[in-house]
């Protein structure tokens, strides 16, 4: 796997992200529409007032948590301040989680939000961008 875009830890796409470089990357970038799923585990977060600050159509950031005692598999959603906001389902996140190990870049974006009494439902779509 040295042939990967990796820095550590770290996708070398995703650390152009809202900088400069991002702007001359942008011609080239294709988001490849990969899923349609939720973000699980909201109701557990400490500060559920991001949860009001997030709108359709906002890009969330993925990331890996191999160190996940419960999952090894599991995939951080983090909102555009990289504030945590829940999961990829356990159920969805073997192929994404090989992806994203294999050095991939993907993305989710906002779809549908409800509320159903103290609960928040996030449907988010994943992407793999492209370059």
């Amino acid at each position: 796997m040295a042939d990967e875009l990796m820095i550590g830890t770290t996708n070398a796409v995703a650390l152009v992200s809202g900088t400069s470089m991002e702007k001359l990357l942008k011609p080239l970038k294709q988001e490849i529409l990969l899923y349609d799923t939720y973000v699980a585990g909201t109701g557990y977060i400490n500060d559920k007032t991001i949860l009001d600050e997030l709108k359709n159509g906002d890009v969330l950031w993925l990331q890996r948590e191999p160190e996940n005692k419960f999952d090894e598999k599991a995939i951080l959603v983090l909102d555009g301040k990289k504030r945590k906001i829940g999961y990829v389902p356990e159920s969805d996140n073997t192929v994404f989680s090989r992806l994203m190990d294999a050095g991939k870049y993907l993305t989710a974006k906002i779809v549908k939000m409800e509320t159903k009494g103290s609960f928040r439902q996030i449907n988010i779509s994943i992407f793999l961008v492209d370059f």
